[in-house]
């Protein structure tokens, strides 16, 4: 898939965090083009009616150690909805060949597909889908 964000993360004060992601929902890719098509389709996600899936943090807060959860609004098929990220990381900060800062983080959460009105082939697809977003941040060395 097609993922582009930003992430701000200060790690004396996370509660200045801020993320936001988009996905091109167009470039869903399970490795088999039937099912591709069918994600892709009225079905489920209409992508030519609802090119994008978007999330929006509006607070960040830390819960526990090497932990943080993040609220926003995510929006799927055109609904939006409040989510929490459960987040683990940041990690550590490396220094990479070029002088950037580098951290990774994994967040997850899960929603009902059907609050989002994806609602194709009931009985036969499960209803719950678990979102992870696999992230590096990379903080430019200064200049």
């Amino acid at each position: 898939m097609k993922v582009t964000g930003s992430t701000k993360y200060d790690p004396a004060d996370p509660a200045k965090g801020s993320t936001e992601v988009s996905i091109d929902a167009t470039s869903v890719d399970t490795r088999v083009e039937m099912r591709d098509n069918d994600l892709r389709s009225p079905n489920f996600l209409d992508v030519q009616k609802y090119p994008t899936i978007t999330f929006h943090s509006k607070q960040t807060k830390a819960a526990g150690p090497g932990k943080l959860q993040i609220v926003g609004d995510l929006t799927i098929h055109g609904v939006t909805k409040e989510v929490v990220l459960d987040v683990d990381g940041p990690s550590a900060p490396i220094k990479d060949p070029w002088g950037n800062q580098r951290i990774g983080a994994s967040a997850t959460t899960k929603v009902s597909r059907k609050d989002f009105g994806v609602s194709g082939l009931p009985g036969v697809v499960g209803d719950e889908i678990t979102i992870t977003i696999d992230a590096e941040l990379i903080q430019p060395q200064a200049k």
